[in-house]
């Protein structure tokens, strides 16, 4: 019996799903990676995808079980339990893949106008001769009149310092990629028109090489803020940066370093020069904005927390140690407020949530997490003091998501099931397991509603620093040793959700808005990508709402970079967005700390007024 053609989205990936073969299988073997904790027999009900055309065999008991008659009905289903009748098409969900895959996804764009800020123009200029010594600078503005009525009035004065040797060398022909009424780089008439994005934050930094012709993406990829060396959260980073003029340099220098390897990375990737950029745009919180283009930072850290400059800004490549084209400029979308700043700018552009009437929410999960509820027309924004531990920092076997970090997490009385990444020997565990992990000790009843952990499991153990969960036992795998979930974790994730989770009741509460008249939260981020969202609800850090009516959408602060890259009316946008955005500074706002308080506590409740009623 010949196979059946099956296609995976959004990943992309295609291939023949041989006889007998589940959908979870053939996905490995095309290597799509789908999570699936319990190994494929049907239990942890972590492989949920959707079946969006075609025949496929009728459900099984633990798909019944897992989905509700309307879920089933609307095509959801288990991966190992179901196999192809037909060819047939897949929607994988964020929440569905393992950590490798979800960091192909970079976040779901909507299409937006195409008005680059930099255009190129082929150019053929006269020769110059002993009867026609006009300077060569006068030669190439007057032949971008004359050939495409372009008033252009300046060349950058790097581009002035190589344009002789270079017309001569190209033969008095090339492109020349104008900026506003400036030349800011020359190229050989074949040569190409690069632009690069960034979304800067503090653990992570995500990169976009795009053609600046057709606004398409050519490569994108990923690396470590290697600030975190002076520090996981901004504080730490602003206490060192102000501790000396020296250091302050050397942070910025550690930034622009890395974004500049980063770009570099990506033109090889392609077969590009990083000379081939003509423009830039990054997005990064106030403090990385800052740190970034070697502002003041103390002024952050001390009330009333007042930013150096909230209006975007233009600034010359070079200036900031950047090696693009001669006259290439970096465009630095607006900042709102206080830690609210140009990327959270970035993810209400690319999700269009600003234009609706809500009630909605965006939240930007991270060391740093920003929130903006949209109600009745308004923006309102907060910034929430995450801290790293949602991200494996301050946990003691946390890590970050590489091979061999637990990912998914089920916890019955009798066992413990776990997904790692690569499907490697457990060596720690990275965020979405973090998350996890907490969640099903507390359904389990391991860990009580106020986060103490019981002795009511053969995996929990008493030790010098207090209880711990033994996740996995040493030498369960290999011979490496064990991994635990401690008393203290419990305590560092609390904190961290009970910031996000009170960070959206002071907004619904200054807005008048009940929580539970919310129409739809979007999860943005690199960590609010990963997480099972299920789990985020057990523990509180989320509202009690429908699953439908959550919506993970990758680096949404990557695809806002993106959208201003190639289109000046989005940066008209994003700066009538972030002067639109009132922001609330949460210690001062009214029942904050009893709110967060509450807030400490997991389980499924409502919150008012810094009081916690709980729900069945």
């Amino acid at each position: 019996m010949p196979g059946y053609h099956i296609d995976f989205q959004p990943v992309g990936r295609r291939g023949e799903c041989q006889e007998g073969e589940s959908v979870l299988e053939c996905a490995r073997r095309l290597g799509v990676g789908i999570s699936s904790v319990c190994g494929g027999v049907g239990t942890c009900g972590k492989c949920q995808v959707r079946i969006l055309s075609g025949s496929v065999s009728e459900p099984t008991s633990d798909e019944t079980e897992t989905f509700s008659p309307q879920e089933i009905n609307a095509g959801w289903r288990l991966a190992c339990q179901v196999y192809p009748a037909g060819d047939i098409k897949i929607h994988v969900p964020p929440e569905s893949m393992t950590t490798p895959q979800r960091m192909q996804v970079e976040g779901f764009e909507m299409e937006g106008p195409f008005e680059p800020p930099v255009r190129s123009y082929d150019v053929r200029l006269e020769l110059s001769s002993l009867t026609n010594q006009t300077a060569d600078a006068e030669r190439l503005l007057a032949a971008l009149s004359q050939q495409h009525k372009v008033d252009c009035q300046t060349l950058d004065f790097g581009v002035l310092k190589t344009l002789s040797p270079q017309l001569r060398g190209w033969d008095s022909h090339l492109r020349a990629a104008v900026r506003g009424k400036e030349v800011v780089a020359i190229f050989p008439h074949s040569g190409r028109q690069l632009g690069f994005a960034a979304d800067l934050g503090s653990t992570k930094i995500a990169g976009y090489l795009i053609d600046l012709t057709n606004g398409r993406t050519l490569a994108a990829r990923g690396m470590m803020n290697p600030q975190i060396s002076y520090g996981e959260d901004i504080i730490s980073r602003i206490a060192v940066a102000t501790s000396s003029a020296g250091k302050a340099l050397d942070m910025q220098a550690l930034v622009t370093n890395a974004l500049d390897q980063l770009a570099g990375e990506l033109c090889t990737e392609i077969g590009a020069k990083k000379d081939d950029i003509i423009e830039a745009v990054v997005v990064a919180n106030t403090a990385m904005h800052h740190l970034l283009l070697g502002l003041p930072v103390k002024q952050l850290a001390m009330s009333p927390f007042v930013a150096a400059v909230s209006r975007s800004l233009d600034v010359k490549a070079r200036e900031l140690g950047l090696h693009f084209a001669p006259g290439a400029y970096v465009h630095v979308l607006p900042n709102i407020a206080m830690f609210v700043g140009a990327d959270h700018v970035a993810v209400l552009l690319a999700t269009e949530i600003w234009r609706e009437q809500g009630p909605s929410i965006a939240i930007d999960i991270g060391t740093n997490t920003e929130v903006s509820l949209v109600y009745q027309g308004k923006i309102t924004a907060a910034s929430c003091a995450s801290g790293p531990a949602l991200e494996g920092g301050h946990i003691k076997d946390g890590m970050r998501a590489a091979g061999g970090a637990i990912e998914r997490v089920k916890v019955t009385k009798e066992k413990v099931e776990y997904q790692t990444i690569d499907d490697a020997p457990p060596v720690g565990i990275c965020g979405s397991g973090i998350l996890d992990t907490l969640a099903q000790l507390y359904l389990a009843g391991v860990v009580d509603g106020s986060g103490r952990m019981k002795e009511n499991h053969l995996r929990v153990r008493n030790v010098e620093k207090g209880r711990e969960f033994v996740l996995v036992e040493a030498g369960e795998r290999d011979s490496n040793p064990p991994v635990v979930f401690t008393q203290q974790d419990v305590r560092q994730l609390q904190l961290g959700k009970a910031a996000i989770r009170a960070g959206i009741q002071v907004l619904l509460e200054a807005n008048d808005c009940p929580e539970e008249k919310i129409k739809q939260v979007i999860i943005a981020g690199a960590f609010g990508s990963y997480i099972d969202v299920s789990s985020a609800i057990a523990i509180g850090m989320l509202p009690a709402l429908p699953l439908e009516r959550f919506r993970q959408v990758g680096n949404a602060a990557g695809m806002g970079a993106k959208r201003a890259l190639i289109s000046l009316s989005q940066r008209d946008t994003a700066r009538t967005i972030a002067a639109q955005v009132r922001h609330i500074e949460l210690s001062t706002a009214p029942n904050f700390n009893q709110t967060f308080t509450q807030a400490m506590y997991l389980g499924k409740y409502r919150l008012k007024q810094g009081k916690r009623e709980e729900l069945v």
